[in-house]
């Protein structure tokens, strides 16, 4: 699914001419008459997710720096474009301060808007995965770090915010790779155990000689190798929660003790002479069909459901497919910041590319293939040649890696489809964003729009002056605080006596 993109305008004109360049660039429009309809449609949870607004400063009932201000209040993170007629400087900062991305200037040219969205929309997608990361880190991750469009996944959603709510036992049921621990960890994320230990134990990755060391524990020359004391996976989660990751894979002599310790809520380490009281919350997870394992006798019956008591289906990323955009964003964002590359996004024809394969690696084969797309790209934007193994098994995208040439013979094949990158900038435009992703600093700003001025109306300082809205005693005092005096050809020969004093004692 596209972009949703809200524009808010009072002019009719300028909303159906903003809506017809946000429909060409591939993206979904939304328009708001005034700033007071523009933050209803920000604050609904029943309508679509906005990932970029438009916002006119000056509008009726409520302007664009009062919504701007009522978005920082409300939380509300949504990156903001504003425009306005008036391009001065006052207006830029303020609108940076209040929190906007990028800042055009009425009529707006169709390439500087798309510029600013995809600019938008890369930032947004950067500063949203640092803050998944980070409160996955800390074990405060919840569901509603968890963007979705799909009506499979906000069903998965209901499900665990309901799930956290009680210490009820929990299996997450999908194919590999759908996000099963992302899962396990919003519903420890939104509990009233946030923050406590969250020990991931992967069932099938366990020798079947140390299962019961590794989840129980054991004392130190229990057995040969047995060289120090060993608390067990319950026991560190205590407090917290232990994910049991494809427990299927378990055999069933760990299968009963297992049973044992979920339910008098104690173990036995190897060699110990007591058992050990533990508090945990219980979410297992499985890629397998448990019902046919308990039916052929590898699966205990009985733990199954003590298990199976709150069952969540996770579908496969290919029955989700409006989530596969705002992933590879934010994938792509991570992996852009990581390698050190300028890639600004991804085009409409790659988007559609991988929107219709069918990912049988599911989220985890998207976040490989968006790493290495991000290796490969040598532009500002991914491209359908960046992605030659996903291509070769779409029809209509049948991209091949040319061979690498001999000194006597030609590559073996060229591409079957050449994608041409024409680069999208407007040459009077300020950029507001470094090419890592940061704001710029106001005095980088402020300089280059001051240097534009002096260009632009060909060095009369008193316009210069004028159009800026500052004395021209003005203009000469920031042209030497900016250190830019000696790159202006016809001030660098000037002395200070030959400036103006003030605006005061040239009208005296």
């Amino acid at each position: 699914m596209a972009s949703t993109i809200l524009i808010a305008d009072d002019d009719p004109i300028q909303r159906r001419l903003l809506t017809e360049m946000v429909k060409r660039f591939g993206y979904e429009p939304i328009t708001a008459e005034n700033g007071t309809i523009a933050l209803e449609i920000l604050k609904s949870d029943s309508g679509p997710k906005i990932d970029v607004a438009i916002l006119d400063l000056v509008m009726p009932e409520l302007d664009g720096m009062g919504v701007l201000t009522a978005m920082r209040q409300q939380d509300i993170a949504v990156p903001v474009v504003v425009q306005t007629s008036h391009g001065s400087i006052e207006a830029v900062i303020s609108a940076m301060r209040a929190g906007a991305t990028d800042f055009v200037v009425k009529p707006v040219g169709a390439e500087r808007l798309q510029v600013s969205i995809k600019n938008a929309l890369r930032v947004e997608a950067l500063e949203g995965e640092i803050r998944r990361i980070n409160r996955r880190a800390a074990g405060l991750l919840t569901f509603r770090d968890l963007v979705t469009r799909s009506a499979e996944m906000e069903r998965v959603i209901r499900l665990g915010e309901r799930a956290a709510k009680s210490a009820i036992p929990v299996l997450l049921e999908g194919e590999s790779g759908v996000g099963k621990e992302v899962i396990a960890r919003a519903i420890q994320g939104g509990s009233d155990r946030r923050g406590k230990p969250f020990v991931i134990v992967n069932c099938g990755a366990i020798p079947q000689n140390l299962i019961e060391s590794i989840l129980f524990g054991h004392e130190k020359g229990s057995f040969t190798g047995a060289t120090e004391k060993h608390v067990g996976k319950f026991v560190e989660a205590n407090g917290g929660t232990l994910f049991l990751d494809e427990v299927g894979e378990l055999p069933l002599e760990a299968q009963v003790k297992l049973l044992r310790a979920i339910q008098e809520g104690e173990v036995d380490p190897v060699g110990g002479r007591k058992s050990i009281k533990v508090d945990i919350r219980l979410i297992s997870a499985t890629n397998a069909n448990l019902i046919e394992a308990v039916k052929q006798g590898r699966f205990r019956e009985d733990l199954y459901y003590r298990l199976n008591v709150f069952p969540i289906g996770i579908p496969p990323l290919r029955f989700r497919r409006d989530d596969i955009p705002d992933l590879a964003r934010r994938f792509l964002a991570r992996f852009a910041a990581e390698e050190g590359k300028a890639i600004r996004g991804i085009s409409a024809e790659a988007l559609a590319l991988i929107t219709q394969f069918s990912w049988p690696g599911n989220v985890r084969q998207l976040e490989n293939a968006m790493f290495r797309a991000v290796v490969l790209c040598d532009s500002d934007e991914l491209s359908v040649l960046d992605f030659p193994q996903i291509a070769a098994h779409v029809d209509g995208f049948d991209v091949r890696i040319p061979a690498l040439p001999t000194p006597k013979a030609p590559p073996a094949y060229e591409p079957m489809r050449e994608v041409v990158q024409v680069p999208v900038r407007d040459p009077n435009a300020v950029a507001l964003i470094d090419v890592k992703g940061d704001l710029r600093k106001l005095d980088d700003v402020e300089g280059e729009t001051i240097k534009f001025a002096i260009d632009y109306y060909r060095g009369q300082m008193s316009k210069v002056a004028r159009k800026l809205g500052i004395g021209r005693s003005t203009l000469y005092r920031k042209l030497k605080e900016l250190g830019l005096a000696d790159d202006i050809p016809d001030l660098a020969g000037e002395s200070d006596a030959d400036q103006p004093r003030s605006d005061k004692t040239r009208a005296a």
